[in-house]
């Protein structure tokens, strides 16, 4: 596994964080059924609840009350990080992105079949924010009242997270 870090500035709509997005490569190269319930237990047994299955939506939008990670466990996605001045990154099956509160991200296009499991960490629920003038300033306010976890989705009490956003 390789764990590729990215920043993003805020980019006057988008805010993104100071702290890192992180993409985790090749997590796990079991079959679709595998994947979904490895993520699932996996996010779980380190203690980020919440969990859902679906996609990422084809619309700027960020969370400003909580971190999210989202583990693809059929397909592939290009996805824009960080707004319109961000980057477009491909994640497949086996992969898992770690954004913090604030990270803009748009499915800019799929495969014909794309599953994503997503979860939080404990107590934090996601709002839905969409980069418009009026989300701010509550939402920075927000974001910088995010608390980091207290451990890696992935990872666990060591690496990922918590070795780079602390």
């Amino acid at each position: 596994m390789n764990i590729v870090q990215k920043q993003f500035e805020d980019d006057g709509s988008i805010p993104n964080n100071q702290i890192k997005a992180l993409i985790y490569k090749s997590v796990f190269e079991g079959n679709e059924a595998q994947r979904s319930e490895h993520y699932e237990q996996l996010f779980r047994k380190n203690g980020w609840s919440g969990a859902w299955r679906n996609g990422i939506f084809s619309y700027h939008h960020y969370h400003s009350t909580a971190h999210e990670v989202l583990g693809i466990y059929t397909g592939w996605v290009d996805v824009l990080l960080g707004g319109d001045r961000g980057e477009v990154l491909r994640v497949e099956a086996g992969d898992i992105i770690l954004l913090p509160a604030g990270t803009g991200h748009k499915n800019l296009q799929q495969s014909d079949r794309l599953g994503v499991v997503g979860a939080y960490p404990p107590g934090q629920q996601p709002d839905m924010n969409y980069g418009r003038p009026d989300e701010r300033p509550q939402a920075d306010q927000n974001i910088a009242a995010v608390p980091l976890p207290d451990t890696d989705p992935v990872l666990g009490a060591e690496g990922g997270a918590v070795e780079f956003w602390w």
